[in-house]
């Protein structure tokens, strides 16, 4: 019998704990990218930040980008009002890029269509629509709160340049955006405007740009180039005006006297005083300022508070108030004018090149009653006989009655000369008051009297004395008929003469010959006249 073969023997192989099957590595694969996209997500995911707005006006959750320099870097998730609902809360996310720019002093605003002082911005957004505009700041704390810009900042703060506060007593025709001249060339901006606290006045704030705010040190000079400026000089009409722009929607310019271009530039945010004219702003700055008052007693009309104060022709203050003031011992009205006193100008001196500062003498008081007693007196003048505006002229008065300064009453009073004018009229009335006095009718009927004795006078001369006189001018015309005919040509008179004439010069001639005979023969007066031997 034939056996079987025999099988070989079963050999037992260890199952794998892990058995991938091949229709899992999809599944995997798709888990595994989807972690992938997550971690990149949240990796990739920027801040969140909340921004403070007075009106949501142009805001979308979804759509209403967050752009820097016109990249996207942020979008709107949310817009909510606030708990009091006077605000509206935009929550945005940013990029991740963004972290870094998001820095305690970075501002955010919503760029809509705008018109600012003569500057037009935001009309790309008539067409894209609004989104919020950033511009990165330079603190180093970091913010994700903010409160939004209701205007656009005028520059970015990577700009070159430096920003100016400017006092001023009101806003004028000046806006946000408002141009600043430099020399007529446009340099800067009017970045903000505020109301003091105390209602006083406006602070403005304006921005140089680079490198044109090199020019600006401590000693510039800022004014109102709105409009235009009109001033009548002797040379004529001037009109000055920066641009055709400033005309229409104002502006400022600045400038910076000759004799402080040498002085440092001004810090960031130095403040100055804003003037309404260029004449304004470029009067001498005085640091001394003595106050004074001038009592008159005419009629001030035509001199305002600001009007000159000179010394022959050199200012040197002005006129600060006007008052008036009834004397109960004379019972009499004046007119006390308050004048302010610049003593740098008056005693203006120069060493070295340089102006000198301070006062020229130490005791004023002793100079000032010095030049009193010298005639030194205030007076009303006529600056324009077209507008009749008055001013204060000092000068000498020789003739000037004596005066004195009383230093115990504050401000000292000043003495003063009437005017030309004045003087003219109080002269005016002097002789009209002799006149007055004259017995004018005594001397009418005294007149009267001797022209009546003078009829008498003539009727006796036609009576008395014309016959006479013709009798003897009848006389006088024969005696010269007798001497007119004595005197002729041909009369015997003129032939006697003529011979008598002739006798004479032959006489003349006879003495000649006997002189010039002695003087040859001197010896003739004893021994005679020798006969010639010849």
């Amino acid at each position: 019998m034939n056996r079987p073969p025999e099988l070989p023997d079963a050999v037992a192989v260890p199952r794998k704990r892990w058995r991938i099957q091949w229709i899992w590595i999809v599944p995997v694969v798709a888990v595994l990218i989807g972690v992938w996209l997550a971690v990149q997500a949240v990796l990739s995911q920027g801040p969140t930040i909340t921004i403070s707005f007075k009106t949501g006006e142009g805001l979308e959750a979804g759509k209403t980008k967050i752009k820097f320099k016109d990249v996207d870097i942020g979008v709107v998730k949310k817009v909510a009002l606030s708990k009091d609902y006077k605000r509206v809360i935009a929550t945005a996310e940013l990029t991740r890029d963004a972290t870094d720019m998001l820095v305690d002093d970075t501002r955010f605003w919503v760029e809509r269509p705008r018109v600012t002082g003569g500057n037009v911005s935001g009309i790309s957004t008539l067409l894209s629509g609004a989104f919020i505009g950033m511009d990165i700041g330079h603190a180093k704390r970091e913010r994700r709160d903010y409160t939004g810009l209701e205007v656009p900042p005028v520059f970015a703060s990577d700009v070159p340049g430096r920003e100016f506060v400017l006092k001023a007593s009101n806003l004028a025709s000046l806006d946000v955006g408002s141009p600043v001249y430099f020399r007529r060339l446009q340099v800067g901006q009017v970045t903000s405007y505020e109301l003091d606290k105390d209602g006083g006045g406006i602070t403005l704030r304006v921005f140089i740009n680079a490198p044109y705010d090199r020019y600006v040190n401590s000693d510039s000079r800022f004014w109102e180039a709105g409009g235009i400026d009109i001033a009548l000089g002797t040379e004529g009409v001037k009109i000055n005006t920066q641009s055709l722009v400033s005309i229409l929607i104002g502006g400022l310019a600045f400038e910076t006297p000759a004799s402080s271009l040498t002085e440092p530039e001004a810090q960031a945010r130095t403040s100055f005083t804003l003037h309404a004219t260029r004449a304004d702003a470029m009067k001498v700055q005085d640091r001394i300022v003595d106050t004074y008052v001038l009592n008159f007693k005419e009629s001030v009309r035509g001199l305002t508070v600001g009007a000159p104060v000179d010394f022959r022709g050199i200012v040197v203050g002005e006129v600060s108030a006007i008052y008036t003031r009834f004397d109960p011992v004379t019972k009499q009205v004046s007119i006390p004018v308050e004048i302010r006193f610049y003593p740098e100008r008056f005693t203006s001196r120069y060493a070295g090149g340089k102006p000198a500062q301070g006062r020229a003498v130490k005791d004023t008081k002793g100079v000032a009653d010095f030049l009193v007693s010298r005639g030194f007196r205030g007076q009303l003048k006529t600056g324009s006989l077209l507008t009749g505006q008055l001013y204060i002229s000092f000068d000498f008065f020789p003739n000037a009655p004596k005066a004195t300064i009383d230093w115990n009453r504050t401000p000292a009073e000043l003495p003063t000369e009437p005017s030309g004018l004045q003087s003219l009229q109080e002269s005016l009335n002097r002789i009209i008051a002799r006149i007055d006095k004259l017995p004018l009718e005594q001397i009418g009927q005294n007149a009267q009297q001797t022209l009546a004795d003078a009829g008498t006078l003539m009727r006796s001369l036609n009576t008395q004395v014309v016959p006479q006189a013709k009798s003897a001018l009848s006389s006088a015309q024969t005696a010269l008929n007798s001497a007119n005919s004595a005197l002729a040509p041909d009369s015997t008179l003129q032939q006697d003469t003529s011979d008598a004439i002739r006798e004479l010069a032959r006489t003349a001639a006879s003495f000649r010959a006997l002189s010039d005979y002695l003087q040859r023969h001197p010896e003739a007066l004893l021994r005679g006249k020798q006969e010639d031997t010849k």
